[in-house]
């Protein structure tokens, strides 16, 4: 970071070397700005600091773009103004024959688009780990799994369609929020961390084939963690998980990691089911691991099938 930084072109500069607090500084600077031109389009409401929050992500994205820093301030105006168009565009009524308000939106990325991106910077992640536990879930399946459909994350959560659009919407508003507020704190390296939980995962799938998973699970679980299956229903504790691995594994089943996420306590596996050919029908396609953690050590595992073995007919 440069010191004594004074003009928008320094900071847009050290942003654009991956910098989040000149990034954050550069936000500050110009949110009276965005937030005026929201209010201007969109009226005093939820609607225009949701507006607001989704210009910042999007600058997050996108501030490798800009080919002029000095106009940094009118840049980030213009994609609040665009933002506001698309709301007003989502929610005006469609007349029959009006093909221009059946047009899609302009190609700026949504919130989603540019969460899903994996080149995120570390403070995303640390204000992700700042989020409730239920919040912090529903963001990283949303943004970061295969199980990010509406309906799938709220039955792997157990809670209605609408809760999940509702964390949401607190994610992101915190995501925009820690932007300006954590943008000058230390974080963690997220990627370093995905890669320590992933090599953990890929070890002890290793340590199932080779007829150790039940040492794996007692070294890495708690004593008291609980197992629920992909019903939703408690099944039992170690012992249950480790017959049901054993019991995968005599019938030819075997798991081959995917993607691997972690925020804190949480940590997700996602997982390719790889039936033997005799029995090619044994296992769905694929598995999510949801691991809930204590002092390091699985306290609480559910299993989810994000797709059946067989398409419905």
């Amino acid at each position: 970071m440069p010191s004594n930084p004074e003009s928008d072109v320094e900071l847009v500069f050290a942003a654009q070397s991956g910098d989040a607090t000149c990034l954050g500084l550069l936000m500050s600077r110009h949110l009276a700005g965005m937030q005026a031109v929201a209010l201007s389009l969109l009226g005093y409401g939820p609607d225009a600091e949701d507006a607001v929050q989704d210009a910042m992500l999007v600058a997050v994205r996108r501030i490798g773009e800009l080919r002029d820093p000095a106009a940094v301030g009118p840049w980030l105006r213009a994609i609040v103004r665009n933002g506001c168009r698309m709301r007003l565009r989502a929610s005006r009524a469609v007349l029959l024959g009006d093909v221009e308000a059946l047009a899609l939106p302009s190609g700026e990325p949504t919130p989603e688009e540019l969460l899903e991106s994996r080149s995120l910077r570390d403070w995303v992640w640390h204000a992700l780990s700042e989020l409730s536990e239920p919040v912090r879930l529903t963001a990283l399946l949303r943004y970061f799994s295969d199980v990010s459909s509406y309906e799938q994350i709220a039955a792997l959560c157990g809670v209605p369609v609408g809760t999940v659009r509702s964390r949401l919407s607190q994610a992101r508003a915190k995501l925009a929020a820690a932007l300006v507020d954590t943008a000058d704190l230390l974080h963690d390296d997220a990627a370093t961390l995905n890669d320590v939980r992933r090599r953990e995962a890929e070890e002890m799938l290793a340590a199932s084939r080779r007829g150790a998973f039940a040492d794996a699970v007692k070294e890495r679980w708690r004593p008291d963690a609980e197992f629920i299956g992909p019903d939703g229903r408690r099944l039992g504790d170690q012992d249950f998980m480790i017959r049901g691995m054993e019991s995968d594994l005599a019938h030819g089943v075997r798991q081959r990691i995917v993607n691997v996420v972690s925020s804190g306590d949480l940590m997700i596996w996602e997982a390719e089911l790889i039936n033997s050919p005799e029995n090619p029908d044994h296992c769905p396609p694929g598995v999510v691991w949801l691991h809930v953690l204590r002092d390091e050590r699985v306290r609480r595992l559910r299993l989810f099938h994000p797709r059946p073995a067989r398409p419905t007919l």
